[in-house]
């Protein structure tokens, strides 16, 4: 094998480029796999779903291959299956060179920071390569390029030698200790299993057996078994791509965008502070912010100097040192992305002490000491002194059941505002929305009145919830909002809900 003194462990590699350049044609040359699998994508010739195939390359090692759609109209699914990959594919027609989606996918690919990958210059059997090479070369500068055809089979195997000559120098995740975190972009029910998911595992490991949290809503889920690319397996490890059985739910309450982690490992958050480069943006735009294989809409505030804070309008599940993509809805269009500095963040404009902090993250400097403020004791902070001690953890508990669907924030817990996170992973505390808990009893039992208020076929305001259980508005909100997330209740254009 060639050399780069990588570990070698297990890897991702995506596809990239503009539709109808060969993506799938050349992932069929290179694995044997058809990654078109639905009868739509076969009768018109084009992606429109992920695709996955494992790909040996000559030094023996196998990479998990994500094939993704061209067309601009799927770059929301192309942006779902970049996410999780360590080195790219970019493919460029030599009759056609570079194209609309072959830039943006390019754009997606450094929001992301995936900076490893080669370019082939596919259909060179029917066009001079030379003219599509050095435009390519000029968009992704130092990716080694290789012509070939999946046609006639010409370049093919040196594609396959150009990606173990980069893949040898990427460092693998599966070394990297953490959490189980695992970004769901397919559910489905198997015959004498039950409910699967897909998705590639970005830490930690998998085993059978284990318990994990199903978010949003931290539903409890145990792994029934586990497979790589159709080989039952005892364990996964990071980088790869894994289908996970599960018991404990089904595929119709799973969909794309939601995540398998261990217990505690992932919370839902609505404010992140970035830093990004973006082309074009304006201060106060809504944009499309993309996390895993999950989206939610935002407004950008600019804190200046590259630093965004993303205020989302639904939950996602990112953590600190995460990439985001940030796209524009109308018209389509990736402004850029970067980094998430701090995936808890509270609402702010551009306070200095806050923005040097975020410097300091984003640089690698040591962040500077928090000068007290009367916002200190609302922090939310986690007390590690407190975590574990069984005396914090009854009262916190008590305080919750107290407080029935009235609803605590942290900011009440004070010190003891550590006992939150074990009782939400013992299934004892629930986040409702933002950083408003109830007491899981009670969360289950409003659940069950909002449900039976509904019925099969009802729609309800949020005052006709309200009134009906004599909620405050901020709590019939907070509970409408975690049904919301949990896809239990959907909220129609009027700002009713109804079942699901």
């Amino acid at each position: 094998m060639s050399g780069g003194g990588a570990d070698l462990g297990p890897l991702t590699l995506g596809t990239a480029g503009h539709i109808d350049h060969g993506k799938t044609e050349l992932v069929r040359a290179l694995t044997g796999v058809d990654t078109d699998r639905l009868p739509e994508e076969r009768e018109r010739g084009i992606s429109i779903a992920l695709g996955y195939a494992p790909l040996a390359l000559p030094s023996g090692r196998r990479l998990s291959l994500v094939d993704v759609p061209g067309h601009e109209r799927f770059v929301r699914t192309m942006v779902a299956g970049a996410t999780g990959i360590d080195l790219y594919l970019m493919v460029v027609a030599a009759d056609d060179g570079v194209m609309p989606q072959t830039v943006e996918h390019a754009a997606v690919l450094r929001a992301l920071g995936v900076d490893r990958g080669v370019i082939a210059i596919t259909k060179a059997d029917l066009a001079d390569p030379a003219p599509a090479l050095a435009a390519a070369h000029d968009l992704l500068p130092g990716a080694p390029a290789v012509a070939c055809s999946a046609r006639t089979g010409d370049g093919v195997a040196e594609v396959a030698a150009a990606l173990d000559r980069v893949a040898a120098a990427v460092a693998g995740r599966g070394a990297v200790p953490g959490d189980a975190v695992l970004h769901v972009d397919r559910a489905f029910t198997v015959h004498g299993i039950g409910a699967v998911v897909t998705g590639t595992l970005w830490s930690g490991v998998l085993r059978t057996g284990d318990t994990l949290a199903l978010l949003p809503g931290a539903r409890s889920v145990r792994v029934r078994g586990l497979q790589i690319h159709d080989e039952p397996v005892a364990t996964a490890a990071a980088g790869q791509r894994v289908a996970v059985g599960l018991t404990g739910v089904r595929a119709r309450d799973v969909a794309r965008g939601d995540v398998l982690a261990t217990p505690g490992a992932r919370t839902e958050t609505t404010i992140l502070d970035c830093a990004l480069d973006l082309r074009g943006a304006r201060h106060g735009e809504r944009v499309q912010v993309h996390h895993g294989t999950r989206d939610a809409a935002a407004r950008l505030a600019d804190l200046g100097d590259g630093l965004w804070q993303l205020r989302l309008e639904r939950p996602l599940l990112a953590a600190d040192g995460e990439h985001v993509v940030v796209r524009r809805p109308a018209p389509p269009d990736t402004l850029g992305g970067g980094v998430v500095l701090d995936a808890a963040a509270r609402r702010h404009g551009r306070r200095p002490d806050v923005l040097e902090r975020l410097r300091a993250r984003r640089d690698g400097r040591p962040e500077p000491a928090p000068a007290p403020s009367r916002d200190d004791a609302a922090a939310h902070t986690v007390v590690a002194s407190s975590v574990d001690d069984p005396e914090v953890l009854a009262r916190v508990e008590a305080r919750l059941r107290d407080a029935g669907p009235g609803l605590l924030s942290e900011a009440q817990f004070g010190d003891d505002a550590g006992a939150l996170g074990p009782l939400r992973a013992a299934g004892r505390a629930v986040r409702v929305s933002g950083r408003l808990y109830a007491h899981a009893e009670v969360a289950e039992a409003v659940t069950a009145d909002i449900i039976a208020l509904l019925g099969s076929d009802a729609s309800a305001s949020l005052a006709e919830v309200r009134d009906a259980l004599h909620l405050s508005r901020k709590s019939a909100q907070a509970f409408l909002e975690h049904l919301d997330a949990q896809r239990v209740t959907r909220r129609l254009p009027d700002d009713r809900r109804v079942l699901r």
